[in-house]
């Protein structure tokens, strides 16, 4: 009997996950994680008013969440100082893009991106037959002149930018932004990931929901430490926030993801502690490359790269000899960048695994060369 056919598109996709989790590298090769410092998940976990409202609601998941997600936008555009039509709810941000695309990229539409940026994106792309163009990165930053440059060039439905930045943790201020923001044609949307905005210097273009093409991600995984349960927002312009309701899963955003988010917005101080604690780990995880004589690059989000000093080879060599001691880290793939590693913050137990692994992983990376 003859399989169902997949559409063409997907016939000629591979089966990938864009990521390799501890999880899978823990059933190939039985190694326990000691430390989990590389997904960029907050270690230091989400606030305990969150911990406790989960733990009082817990008995009420046996109904469905609220499918208009109605008090995380209100509470939301309270926060922000926008009106609720103008942000969208989904699974986090990784859900928002594949809505993104679905919404605007038809099979052979142009979308213009980073060489090594955030591979989730470029998944989305490809697996509606979208046709992606790549701008390289400048000095280990994303260039915001050269993606609105390539975005004219080539009359591109989309452009992706990330402030701060994933893989390489670089931030532009508010002038670059607008400038970026102002040079792309007004017929391209521009998807602005904020993913690390929390973590970051607070020097970011007001927000604009009266541009319409414009769409700015942000998500409660990172700093507020619920990646766990996936729940991100995008805010704009209303026809396009309102658009997403159009293919959306009405039920994506589950019932405890909903109350998280809502708790955890309602608990700033806390949110503050977490940060100054990311900080905190940042300058030791960079502290720890240096004492090993390596390159720590300058981050705002909540991990740091490191340039291991030689090639990707020996940059790979590295990560492997780290997750051999259970030490989870991830690292670049494009070339250019693939030369560093990236560590996230985490607590102090975490980084004193690091401290103690990272120069016997040198040492046997450098021996296997």
């Amino acid at each position: 009997m003859p399989l169902p056919p997949f559409t063409s598109i997907v016939e000629a996709l591979p089966e990938t996950v864009p990521f390799v989790g501890p999880e899978a590298i823990e059933r190939q090769t039985g190694i326990a994680t000691r430390a989990r410092i590389g997904a960029n998940e907050s270690g230091f976990g989400p606030s305990p008013r969150v911990i406790a409202a989960l733990r009082d609601a817990a008995p009420g998941i046996w109904t469905y969440p609220d499918p208009e997600n109605y008090a995380l936008r209100v509470a939301l555009a309270t926060h922000l100082g926008v009106t609720s039509d103008e942000i969208a709810i989904s699974e986090g941000i990784d859900g928002l893009m594949g809505l993104l695309v679905r919404l605007f990229i038809a099979p052979g539409d142009i979308v213009v991106t980073s060489l090594g940026a955030y591979p989730t994106f470029n998944y989305h792309v490809v697996g509606f037959g979208g046709d992606l163009r790549f701008v390289p990165y400048r000095q280990f930053h994303e260039d915001p002149e050269a993606l609105a440059a390539k975005a004219r060039e080539t009359n591109a439905r989309m452009v992706y930018l990330a402030n701060p930045d994933n893989p390489m943790g670089s931030f532009w201020p508010a002038g670059d932004i607008e400038r970026f923001i102002e040079a792309v044609p007004e017929t391209c949307l521009i998807v602005l990931d904020e993913a690390y905005l929390e973590t970051a210097p607070q020097d970011v273009p007001p927000l604009d929901t009266t541009r319409p093409n414009l769409l700015r991600l942000r998500t409660f995984s990172k700093a507020y430490g619920l990646a766990g349960l996936r729940c991100g927002y995008a805010i704009g312009h209303r026809r396009i926030a309102g658009a997403f309701n159009r293919i959306r899963n009405h039920f994506g955003v589950n019932k405890l993801a909903q109350l998280a988010a809502l708790t955890a917005l309602d608990d700033q101080d806390y949110l503050q502690q977490a940060v100054a604690r990311i900080t905190a780990a940042r300058d030791r995880i960079s502290q720890i490359a240096r004492d090993n004589d390596l390159l720590p690059l300058p981050s705002a989000t909540n991990f740091v790269a490191i340039d291991c000093g030689r090639d990707g080879s020996f940059a790979v060599r590295v990560l492997e000899a780290l997750g051999r001691q259970g030490v989870f880290v991830r690292k670049p793939a494009a070339s250019g960048l693939d030369q560093h590693i990236r560590i996230s913050a985490g607590p102090d137990k975490d980084l004193d695994l690091l401290a103690e692994t990272l120069p016997l992983a040198l040492k046997q990376a450098q021996s296997a060369a």
